[in-house]
């Protein structure tokens, strides 16, 4: 029972407080939740610029309106990828494989969508965008 106590001990002072507990399937539950949470808390972080941001925003911005639009799921595509590689998510950092292409279809599918729906299906676009951007973005193979 010391040496189950010492360690319970232990591992509530990593989070800086302490919760006086019995012995049993709690002290081990709770001290290992203790420890997830305390090793999580520090391995997610974004490490992006916001001057990158701001130039990455600006040249789409640019890149759009000279192509009359016709670009813009590039300039999302480069959005995209600039955000995924700077985030690291529980010690891994993330990766974007989307391509323009893909978007430029899905882009014609939606506006088509959009129109014969009269503008309803506009109200799912975000959405739909989002679903893609989320199945074209993952862990990053080392």
């Amino acid at each position: 029972m010391r040496d189950r106590q010492s360690d319970l001990n232990r591992c509530l002072q990593s989070v800086t407080f302490k919760i006086p507990l019995g012995g049993g399937i709690f002290y081990s539950l709770l001290c290992y939740t203790m420890v997830i949470m305390t090793e999580a808390k520090n391995d997610s972080y974004f490490d992006g610029k916001l001057l990158q941001l701001i130039g990455y925003r600006m040249l789409g911005h640019l890149i759009t309106a000279l192509t009359i639009g016709i670009c813009y799921p590039w300039a999302c595509c480069m959005v995209y990828s600039w955000e995924a590689k700077h985030t690291v998510i529980d010690g891994k950092r993330l990766e974007f494989d989307g391509s323009a292409v893909q978007l430029f279809g899905s882009w014609i599918k939606w506006l088509l969508l959009t129109i014969i729906t009269l503008g309803i299906y506009g109200f799912w676009v975000g959405i739909s965008l989002k679903k893609w951007r989320v199945k074209h973005t993952h862990v990053a193979r080392k």
